[in-house]
């Protein structure tokens, strides 16, 4: 099928939309937020079981402790803040307090990644996705729209252990089905093709599309694959492209280092060495600008997914 959009929403409102659904449906989900309600789309959630809300401020280190407890007696927390405040600031918490012991806590985090934009290159966190996939035990998603975000709440809520959720401020294409089952660690084809792969996560997904809508144009095929759940891998579904197409590209809003790509190029190494390009930022911090010209100039949009399709079909 083509994929096509009708609105634009940002991701973490489906995040909310998700988080308030729960607030419904699971007595058990409570919600702790660093100061940010606004920003994580907390208030329905909020509104419906204010009683199951804890407010803990800017002390976000606290909050990792704080979900850490309320899962002895059996409560689901999810945890709200921004990506980089989720992870660097409380990196020792979460290992110690939450990974180390498989605790139940949803770990989810809003403004992840370049796009975050005029916020500036000290909180456009381009890290996170490494060091959470580092930690043992730790399930690592990365949703790139409004409704695979709200599915994807709502699916963690039913997985046992701990999660990390990541997605994004600006508003995005929606084009993935209100009603397409989000299942954790499965990757979905979006489009098949014969000359390359295209594996993409997170906000990288759509642009995937339109580089393979404009490419099929000048008669490149490419099958475009969204893995949104970086760990577990889903390597069947990879390893079955690649078959087909002997290259792949990888595209992710995050380092090239510690990111989706690095996962896709252990996996291939091991079991088929594959050719691989990159579209990720390389090793670098971000700056201040609009998304759409922090994309462009740190080559993470469609045009750099074409220009690394065409270079690995040129080898």
């Amino acid at each position: 099928m083509k994929y096509t959009y009708t609105e634009k929403k940002d991701t973490r409102s489906g995040f909310g939309a998700g988080l308030a659904e729960l607030a419904d449906k699971n007595p058990n989900v409570v919600a702790l937020c660093a100061d940010l309600i606004g920003s994580l789309k907390m208030e329905k959630f909020i509104e419906k079981a204010p009683e199951r809300f804890f407010q803990v401020g800017i002390a976000e280190a606290n909050m990792m402790g704080i979900a850490a407890g309320l899962t002895i007696n059996g409560k689901i927390p999810f945890t709200g803040t921004f990506a980089n405040f989720s992870t660097s600031r409380v990196y020792d918490q979460i290992r110690q307090s939450i990974a180390y012991s498989n605790k139940n806590v949803k770990i989810c985090a809003s403004h992840a990644g370049l796009t975050l934009g005029e916020d500036g290159a000290t909180h456009q966190v381009l890290e996170d996705i490494g060091m959470m996939k580092m930690l043992p035990g730790m399930t690592v998603i990365n949703t790139c729209d409004y409704n695979q975000t709200k599915a994807a709440t709502l699916a963690i809520a039913d997985f046992e252990g701990p999660v990390y959720l990541r997605f994004g401020r600006p508003v995005v294409p929606v084009f993935i089905p209100e009603d397409m089952p989000f299942e954790i660690g499965k990757g979905i084809l979006l489009q098949e093709g014969t000359d390359v792969t295209i594996v993409a996560t997170g906000h990288l997904v759509w642009e995937s599309l339109v580089a393979a809508e404009e490419l099929e144009k000048e008669g490149i095929s490419c099958e475009v694959i969204n893995i949104h759940t970086i760990k577990p891998l889903d390597e069947e579904i990879i390893l079955k492209s690649v078959e087909k197409t002997g290259k792949i590209v990888t595209a992710e809003e995050h380092n090239y280092l510690g990111g989706l790509g690095e996962s896709v190029a252990g996996m291939l190494a091991r079991k088929r060495p594959t050719k691989q390009e990159f579209v990720a930022v390389n090793d670098t911090f971000g700056e201040s600008a609009t998304p759409a010209e922090l994309m462009k100039k740190y080559k993470i949009d469609s045009t750099a997914v074409k220009e690394a399709v065409k270079r690995i079909l040129e080898k």
